[in-house]
């Protein structure tokens, strides 16, 4: 019982001595405050009421005030709600401007693809048209060229064969008809074919020619003279002339010279169908037989000769 009551008084004391104790403790820890201690620690949790101060050694635990909000440069006080809402609203603003960049960037991208699509759907639409009117256009085409390809063969072939067929004729019917080389005959003796009638060689020198006759002329391998519409041969103005005819040739006029008219008549007759020869203006052999065939045809005399009914009969007087 004893240890018990003494037990008791000791706690008591021991409280009043703590009581006493606590103000003096804070006034020394305000007063502290007023100083700089360089040594000091402070800790300060957030809404909490100790301080906890070293002070060369000693440890002084205290209630500290609240703590407040920090101010900014200009004082003035900045609230964390906007502060908040300052960076959502950046925020926000950052992603509208992506969004926005993305759209257009899916634009351009889709435009793009728009318009490949396009041009592959023109192309395809139009190899498609194509095919479908090459399909059966070109067996068309083929079998036109084919025709015309075989119709200029054929024709090739035909005017050969008429060339031939005629050439043929014309040799058989020039073969069956004699050249004349005779004309002292009472079938030329008329006006018609006077000068074949009455024509003889005269040979005579250069000079007697040219005092008697005007017109003289070198041709087919030999000098020629005209006298009333007709060219003779000058036999004896060159001793080494040639001559491949010897007979009169008819021209109507003196300035149309005797190759030039027998070239005439040697395409006339080549369009009726009696000569295939060269045109060279040579009154040769394959000419000569032309004419025969051509005047016998036509109920001429024949004189195998260019004369005045047979140029009125080709229509070239």
């Amino acid at each position: 019982m004893k240890r018990f009551v003494f037990l008791t008084c000791i706690g008591s004391l021991a409280l009043a001595l703590t009581a006493w104790g606590v103000p003096q403790n804070k006034s020394t820890t305000r007063s502290a405050r007023g100083r700089s201690a360089p040594s000091a620690h402070a800790v300060s949790p957030r809404g909490g009421s100790h301080v906890a101060a070293m002070r060369g050694g000693g440890h002084t635990i205290g209630r500290a005030a609240p703590m407040r909000a920090s101010r900014g440069i200009s004082g003035s006080r900045v609230r964390p709600s906007a502060i908040t809402r300052a960076n959502t609203l950046r925020s926000n603003r950052m992603e509208a401007a992506r969004m926005r960049s993305a759209r257009a960037a899916n634009a351009r991208i889709g435009s793009g693809r728009m318009a490949v699509n396009r041009e592959r759907n023109l192309a395809r639409a139009n190899n498609l048209r194509t095919g479908r009117v090459a399909a059966p256009r070109t067996p068309n085409a083929r079998m036109a060229g084919t025709t015309r390809a075989m119709a200029r063969q054929n024709l090739a072939v035909n005017r050969q064969r008429n060339l031939t067929f005629a050439h043929n004729v014309m040799e058989n019917r020039a073969g069956n008809v004699r050249v004349t080389d005779y004309w002292h005959t009472d079938r030329f003796n008329t006006s018609n074919y006077a000068a074949f009638y009455n024509y003889n060689q005269q040979w005579h020198d250069r000079g007697w020619w040219q005092n008697n006759y005007s017109n003289i002329v070198f041709v087919l391998g030999g000098w020629w003279y005209w006298d009333a519409s007709y060219w003779y041969p000058a036999w004896g103005y060159d001793p080494y002339a040639w001559y491949s005819y010897d007979g009169p040739i008819y021209t109507g006029y003196a300035n149309l010279r005797p190759d030039r008219i027998v070239v005439e008549v040697q395409q006339q007759l080549a369009a009726d169908g009696y000569y295939a020869g060269s045109i060279d203006g040579r009154l040769g052999p394959q000419t000569r037989a032309a004419l025969a065939a051509f005047q016998s045809d036509n109920g001429l005399a024949v004189t195998s000769a260019i004369d005045r009914p047979t140029l009125q009969t080709l229509g070239l007087t």
